[in-house]
This record gives structure tokens, sequence and C-alpha cells, in this order.
């Protein structure tokens, strides 16, 4: 009996032991592809952006060629099956069977880069979320014994990869929770603990400068309800946005010719790119040139209404990228629709109530905001947003504001873009 009992006590030993190493062997594969992919990103769509502000013709030619080339690619290398997204980890989790494949890390990671490097108007959040799980589904898939630990184990390398994007461990640990598993275990926390620790530790080495440079200054008590205001008002964006995202899929699903579909997509995106530049690719470089001019900017009508127009344009042009073939989701455009409506909202209080609110603070807060509400998902957007701009002297405000946009969004409408794939 003693001895029966020593070899289940070994063999439970052996298991924690390959789920540690494992779980670690995840973090690192998911942060070298995050980081990876961010660096390419970043710097091929600065290239191109610069291109096409030199000759207007490449912001009509770059739409088509990036949906052609990733319908190409689609055709010949990657089994003629789309990319659905968060949807497809969802399909994973949900089923004992049915696992992510390996092609699937490849898939998303080029058709992200080959997206957001053209123009297309999402960003690479979304691609490196689900290669990251594919990573986690094919490193599971090695050895039987992980088969109880599926979920976890795709967890971590979600996780994994939110922290390469934004150095945040906490938002990556938080995002894999309330968005993907939902439920908290004590293999969930060890196996997604150790691969954040480990991704958060190559990340810090690889890049450790914050996403954004901003320096938010201290909140007082009298803009609260002013943030409040900005909390419902991300709310109900939120839901424009997510309604706009499942609008046009359903609308386009009824096209059966993808040749008609990317014709149309990247005509409308081409030409509210000319129209609209700041909608190019992630939109960072436009939310980081707004963060850098904020303190100075005046609210003329013509900056009114290009905020307004960016604002309300984002979400339809989103939403084309996505339906052309383009791969993404809604991360990234409700961090720039929230700074620019942050600022908007912060430069009307200013300018017609006198409100004395400070633009900076509440474009951060805003990103929050719209984040949260638009992936129900307040702590995400709460750690995530701070680590990004490596500051917590928002945190107080920050956190009510996410609760108050996200449950505002809930009561509007109860779906997202990812949540809505479950119904």
């Amino acid at each position: 009996m003693k001895k029966m009992s020593l070899i289940k006590k070994n063999h439970r030993w052996i298991i924690l032991q390959k789920l540690i190493i494992t779980s670690a062997i995840i973090g690192f594969l998911s942060a070298l592809l995050g980081n990876t992919l961010k660096k390419i990103t970043e710097h091929y769509e600065e290239i191109f952006f610069a291109l096409a502000k030199n000759n207007w013709m490449l912001y009509l030619l770059f739409p088509i060629l990036s949906f052609s080339i990733i319908y190409f690619l689609r055709q010949t290398l990657f089994k003629k099956k789309e990319n659905k997204g968060i949807k497809e980890i969802y399909e994973s989790t949900d089923s004992k069977t049915k696992n992510l494949p390996a092609y699937k890390v490849s898939s998303h990671f080029l058709n992200g880069l080959i997206t957001v490097i053209f123009g297309g108007s999402t960003g690479i959040e979304v691609s490196t979320v689900v290669a990251s799980a594919a990573i986690g589904s094919v490193v599971q898939q090695k050895e039987n014994v992980f088969k109880r630990y599926k979920t976890q184990l795709i967890c971590a390398g979600i996780a994994s990869g939110i922290t390469a994007l934004f150095g945040s461990p906490i938002a990556g640990l938080i995002f894999a929770y309330e968005v993907i598993s939902g439920k908290f275990s004590r293999s969930f926390l060890l196996t997604n603990g150790i691969a954040v620790a480990v991704a958060f530790t190559f990340t810090h080495f690889v890049d450790s400068q914050p996403m954004f440079n901003i320096a938010v200054l201290p909140w007082h008590l009298h803009a609260l309800p002013y943030m409040i205001l900005l909390g419902i008002i991300a709310g109900v964006n939120a839901v424009y946005l997510n309604r706009c995202v499942l609008l046009f899929k359903q609308k386009f699903a009824t096209i059966d010719k993808q040749h008609l579909r990317i014709l149309i997509g990247a005509g409308f995106v081409s030409l509210a790119l000319l129209l609209l530049p700041q909608l190019y690719g992630e939109g960072y470089h436009a939310v980081k040139q707004l963060i850098h001019y904020s303190s100075n900017l005046k609210l003329t009508l013509s900056f009114a209404l290009t905020l307004i127009m960016v604002i309300l344009i984002k979400p339809i042009v989103t939403s084309l990228t996505l339906v052309s073939g383009g791969d993404g989701g809604v991360f990234a455009p409700s961090l720039f629709i929230g700074a620019f409506l942050g600022l908007l909202t912060a430069s009307v209080l200013n300018t017609f109530f006198n409100a004395g609110v400070l633009p900076i603070n509440f474009m951060v807060i805003g990103m929050a905001a719209m984040l949260s509400a638009s992936i129900h998902a307040p702590f995400t957007a709460l750690f995530l947003v701070c680590e990004a701009i490596n500051d917590y002297t928002l945190f107080v405000p920050i956190l009510i504001v996410c609760l108050i946009s996200k449950y505002t969004a809930k009561l509007i409408y109860p779906y997202t873009v990812y949540s809505y794939s479950r119904v």
C-alpha cells in the first residue's frame, strides 16, 4: 500500500515537473513570436506609411494588395481555410477533440503583419493572441497527460502573447481569465503564472520601453464626474464598434465571391485612408502624435470634425478590413478610438463648460474605457493601459470608468465580437 502511494506521489511530481517545463517553453515561444511580430510590424508599417504620405496613390493600392496577398496565401499555404480570430480559440477550448493546428501560428503571424503594414485598420493583438494560443495547443498535444490541461496551456500562450505586446504580465493573466477561460484553478495559476513570468523576463530584455511615452498628471476629485461621463460615452461607442463588425460580417457573408469582397472592402478602406490617414494600420502613430501635441491643441471646428469623423469611421474601416480577409480584431481599434474620444470629450468640456480637465489624462482613461467596454474585460483594460504607459497614477479613476463603460455597453448590447461567436 505504501509502495503504491509512493508511486502515485512520484507520478504526480513528474507530471508537475513536466507541466512547469512545458509552461515555460510556451511562455518563451509566445514571447518570441509576440515581440518579433511587434518589431517587424512597427518597422514596416512606418516605412509603408511614409511612402503613402508622399504618394497618395499608394493609399489606393496598399489595401487591395494586402487583401489579395492574404487570399493567395490562404489558397496556397493555409489549406484554403479562413482565420476566424478568437472564435478559433473558443472552438478549441470548448471541444475535447478539436485543437488549433500548427499552421495557425504562421497563418496569423503573416496575415496580421501583411494586414497592418499595408494600412489595414486593425492591429496585431488578436493575431498574436491566436498564434500564441496555437503554440499552447500544439505543445499540449505532445503529451497525452496534458489533455486535461488543454485550456490552461492554451491560455498560457495567450497570456504570454499579451505580456509580450504590452509588457504587462498581470494584463496577460487577467485577459486569459476574463476573455478566454472564465475558470480559475490552481493549474491555471501555475501554468499561466510561469508562462507570463518567462514572457515578461524575455520581453524586458528585448524591449523595456513602455508602449506610449505619456507623462500623466495627478487627477483631482472634481474631474471624476466628467470621467464617469467619458465612461458612459465609451460604452456607447464600444457597442457601435462591436455592432459594426458583426453587421458587416453578416452582410458580406451573403457575397459568395471572395474577389468581390476584396474589391468592395479594399475600395472603401482606400478611400477612408485617403480621407483620414490617421486610420492607417493600427493607428498608434496617430495616438502618439496626439499625445505629443495634446496640451497645445485648440478645439477649432475643423479639429472637432476630424476627431468626430475618426471616431465614427474607424469602426467601419476596421469592419471592412476584417470582412475583406484582413487579420485582427477590436483590440487596437478600441485603444485608438478611446484616445480620440478622450481628447474630444476633454476638449469639449474645457471649451464649452470650463471644466479644467486634463486632455492627456482623458486620452489614457478613454483608451482603457473603450477596451473594457469592447471586450467586457475591465481589469484587463485597467492593467494593460497602466502598463502601456508605465504609470499607475490614474489607477483609481481608470478602474471606476472601466467598470462603468463595461456595464453601460452590456446594458445596451449584451455581446462582444468575441462572445457573440459562442452564441
